[in-house]
């Protein structure tokens, strides 16, 4: 195989945050397999993904296009029809192009169907519309029904006298729910979650049937560990593409027994080392099949982390002194930098030069990278999707001049600068006691001298102020309008 047409493997995580693994600083937890990956490859500390949050993210890094221009593609229900059309270039269409070998596996979130879903009949359109040659997937998360697994077109492991039936609007007389029967739940909810009871656990969303086919939360990491392996090797005479999408550590967070108790931090910390170990078994099959030197491995998260996203699963009395962001402000759902700035890692031995990197990149600039990795010009709908070819393999240390990051209010990056314009709402959300970005006035941030957004010099910038929010009104215009 040509070394310009390497193998790709996309291993990303679920709510992962910058500083919750012992390459970016954690000293409560340690990730070995993912240190041992930014020791052989490329360490980016400021890497991003495109929103604070899953579904947007998502649609951003595999379309080339920021989510926020596009509605409907908030985070989405369990039941939720495709948001990105059949047909459209995506990342994975990129790759099929030039004769890759294209697979998904693990947390889907951004629909499925075109929104009069029977779930016992062929499920489509999905993954394989858009440019995938396999998927297995689960159709939104582990807090969402239904609960089960989607191989390709079909519900994997469903016995057609049980069908499935979902809704997000009412309950299935009968079935029990976690509001109805919290006597039968192994987790509680904190926080909504109270709705569909599978495997002890409630849920978000209603369900009934298909009991042959039910997942169990304990070995879904396993499962989707194990799919991702096949896929290498029966792709193995390359190139190919795999995007592994994990579930960890999302909520609800149920490790397998052998990770129960091992990090001292609760479910939470428990399923971090969960999906250290994830990575650990994919590195080691592309080693076994002498893949390493030719294959491109990124590692990087949907967005930043959150500790109570909805279980009473001791997150939070249980943190100590790990900062889940590090030296960021923010997480999850937020628009200071710990919402987007996450692990980003890139290692490909017979390119990349081991290293650290501080260039600015972001996921929605796969689909243009990727593009021009493999000789091929940006797809015209990725209208986000910058080349940063160079800043990813190492050659070049500044990557983007801006960055538009989705938060609560949609922010703006121009080099160390950080600007977050004056918007309405709740500067905490009060279930997760998370910051959320908002505030009265308009935030700037000076991140070089700053890093932990604690010094707003708005009122003393005000020439950087109008500069950056003119900047930011131009940048959320489509491009070329």
């Amino acid at each position: 195989m040509a070394a310009d047409k390497p193998n790709v493997v996309l291993l990303y995580a679920d709510d992962l945050g910058y500083g919750d693994v012992s390459c970016y600083g954690a000293k409560t937890i340690s990730t070995p397999h993912i240190d041992k990956l930014a020791a052989e490859g490329l360490r980016f500390t400021d890497g991003h993904c495109a929103a604070a949050t899953c579904t947007p993210s998502r649609f951003a890094m595999l379309t080339g296009e920021y989510a926020f221009r596009q509605k409907g593609t908030g985070i989405l229900p369990g039941d939720a029809k495709m948001i990105i059309p059949p047909g459209r270039a995506t990342l994975a269409s990129v790759f099929k192009g030039t004769g890759y070998q294209t697979g998904v596996v693990g947390k889907w979130h951004l629909g499925l169907g075109d929104g009069a879903m029977d779930w016992n009949g062929s499920i489509q359109p999905g993954p394989l519309e858009i440019g995938f040659n396999h998927c297995f997937i689960m159709a939104a998360t582990g807090d969402r029904v239904p609960c089960v697994f989607v191989k390709d077109h079909q519900i994997e492991g469903l016995d057609p006298a049980d069908p499935i039936q979902v809704s997000y609007k009412q309950p299935f007389s009968g079935e029990p729910t976690g509001k109805a029967n919290p006597e039968l739940l192994k987790m509680h909810p904190s926080h909504g979650h109270d709705m569909a009871l599978i495997n002890g656990i409630s849920r978000i969303g209603y369900m009934k049937g298909g009991k042959a086919a039910l997942w169990k939360d304990e070995d879904m990491a396993d499962t989707f560990t194990s799919q991702a392996v096949k896929f290498i090797e029966a792709s193995k005479d390359g190139p190919f593409f795999l995007y592994f999408a994990a579930h960890d550590p999302h909520v609800p967070r149920v490790p397998h027994p052998r990770f129960v108790g091992k990090s001292g931090m609760g479910p939470r910390g428990d399923a971090i080392l969960q999906f250290d170990d994830s990575v650990g078994t994919i590195l080691a099959a592309l080693d076994r099949l002498g893949l390493k030197d030719n294959t491109l491995v990124l590692l990087s998260s949907d967005n930043g982390p959150v500790v109570d996203d909805g279980y009473q699963d001791q997150a939070v009395e249980k943190l100590g002194k790990h900062k889940p962001a590090g030296p960021l402000r923010g997480g999850k759902y937020s628009a200071f930098e710990g919402g987007t700035r996450v692990p980003f890692i890139v290692r490909w031995p017979a390119k990349v030069k081991p290293g650290v990197s501080s260039a600015l990149v972001c996921q929605v600039d796969f689909p243009a990278s990727f593009a021009a990795l493999t000789g091929q010009p940006t797809p015209p709908a990725a209208v986000d999707s910058q080349n940063i070819l160079p800043a990813l393999l190492g050659t070049d240390m500044t990557g983007r001049t801006q960055l538009v990051e989705q938060g609560g209010p949609v922010s703006l990056r121009d080099g160390n600068w950080k600007f977050i314009p004056a918007s309405p709402g709740a500067a905490k959300n009060k279930n997760t006691n998370s910051e959320t970005g908002n505030a009265p006035d308009p935030q700037l941030y000076d991140l070089s001298q700053d890093l932990g957004e604690s010094q707003n010099l708005a009122k003393t910038r005000q020439d950087r102020v109008k500069a950056m929010s003119s900047a930011l009104e131009k940048a959320l215009l489509r491009p070329g309008k």
